[in-house]
């Protein structure tokens, strides 16, 4: 490793990985022969499959699950609480304690346009496509086309693009 590359001992990463400059990544695993482009961010607690591509400017937060053969885009978000808040009621800062991580899993095979967003407690299915700059805010069933804010079903990936409506 150099010293573009910020990765903590506990990071698991698999057999050939390969992993661009001005990353950081902590508490997390990445499995075999992934790609982790330059200024992706992975939390711990977050997991990446076998063979997927998380492309420059992406941040995978804690909680959320990448299953293989996945591709991530240019600067995806992904979030991890519904109701964000620096400070308690109190007012002091929150901890990990004030708060519980919300999960996110991508399936295996999907794909992720460039800039999308990917609130908390959303499963994208299994081969299913995200248009680049959509806001997922609710599950995206497996095989299907989405895009938009909020993302909308396009189609589903096996039926013909004069079928839409």
């Amino acid at each position: 490793m150099n010293s573009y590359l910020c990765i903590a001992p506990d990071v698991k990463l698999g057999q050939d990985v390969k992993l661009s400059k001005f990353i950081n990544l902590y508490g997390c695993e990445i499995g075999d022969e992934s790609k982790i482009g330059a200024f992706v961010e992975i939390q711990k607690n977050a997991k990446v499959g076998r063979r997927c591509k998380i492309s420059s400017h992406t941040f995978i937060c804690e909680g959320v699950i990448i299953e293989d053969n996945v591709f991530v885009g240019h600067g995806v978000t992904f979030i991890n609480d519904s109701y964000p808040r620096a400070t308690t009621a109190e007012g002091r800062l929150q901890t990990e304690a004030d708060w519980k991580v919300e999960r996110t899993i991508v399936r295996k095979g999907a794909s992720i346009g460039s800039g999308s967003t990917i609130l908390a407690n959303t499963t994208i299915g299994e081969n299913a496509i995200v248009g680049a700059g959509s806001v997922i805010t609710k599950d995206v069933p497996a095989n299907s086309i989405v895009a938009g804010n909020p993302a909308k079903l396009l189609r589903y990936i096996d039926q013909p693009l004069e079928t839409r409506g």
